[in-house]
């Protein structure tokens, strides 16, 4: 009885892959190959100039315990693609297993990537695991946004228990520059009250930005007057990182727009501004 349970639960979870890479043609970058399975869809809205956006859609609607989606993309040589989606992700509560997320992002030779998802959020007792792994030629640069909201604040709810592990690694050049495993797990609330953790904000973020110095950091901080929650930057091994934390989603994500503005990179997904 127990195991038709979890094998009725097991075929009730949503999966989603999307693997597809793009390439410059003729001096525009262009789609090439594209696979995608179950409730996970990306759409090219109209072509940008020189560059590629592409936007992606959860038809499951959202993402529960147990269900699997994973993201494989690729820019070629001197490509330039921005990436982003076409609403928040929303982490519904488990009883059970956690959902799981692996991100693989590629770039080759003088491409660019622009990583700019809108913000996850989690319920009270969702439980996740995501991976982020990207790798970048030398001479290739990477502009990465995510933000993390615990709890929806429009409903009143604070993310009183839960699971969320997320794990970054970067190369460039086949070299592992940078490597953090975040693990918030059991009572996240009482963790995000903590003075050195979050003292008390709903709300966290990571800007990455490769290449990047301290010139970038300094052209950052002249937008500091700007800024309404917790910033704080830092460069090294080549790279600029820009981490958040706020009270709530809006301050951060309006802290986020500040910050990237000042990258140098593509402009902002339109969706991020209706």
């Amino acid at each position: 009885m127990i195991t038709a349970s979890a094998d009725v639960f097991a075929a009730n979870r949503a999966v989603g892959h999307v693997k597809f890479d793009v390439a410059l043609v003729d001096g525009v970058t262009r789609r090439r190959e594209l696979r995608e399975a179950g409730s996970l869809r990306v759409r090219f809205p109209s072509p940008e100039g020189q560059g590629l956006s592409a936007v992606f859609v959860n038809t499951a609607g959202g993402i529960a315990g147990g269900d699997r989606f994973e993201f494989d993309i690729a820019a070629g040589e001197g490509s330039r693609l921005t990436i982003t989606t076409a609403a928040a992700e929303k982490i519904y509560r488990s009883h059970g297993p956690a959902a799981q997320i692996d991100i693989v992002l590629k770039a080759a030779a003088g491409a660019h990537l622009a990583w700019l998802p809108q913000e996850t959020i989690l319920f009270d007792r969702a439980r996740v695991s995501r991976t982020i792994d990207i790798d970048l030629a030398d001479t290739a640069s990477l502009l990465l946004c995510e933000i993390v909201v615990f709890g929806r604040a429009a409903m009143g709810e604070t993310m009183r228990s839960g699971r969320f592990i997320d794990r970054w690694r970067l190369r460039r050049g086949g070299r592992l520059v940078f490597a953090e495993t975040v693990r918030l797990d059991g009572d996240i609330g009482d963790t995000l009250r903590r003075r050195a953790v979050a003292n008390g904000g709903a709300a966290i973020g990571t800007a990455l930005i490769v290449p990047g110095d301290e010139a970038t950091v300094a052209r950052i901080r002249e937008t500091s007057d700007e800024l309404r929650g917790e910033v704080g930057l830092s460069s090294w091994n080549g790279f600029a990182m820009a981490r958040f934390c706020a009270q709530d989603a809006a301050t951060l994500r309006a802290d986020m727009i500040a910050v990237l503005g000042c990258t140098g990179g593509p402009a902002l997904p339109r969706l991020w501004l209706t």
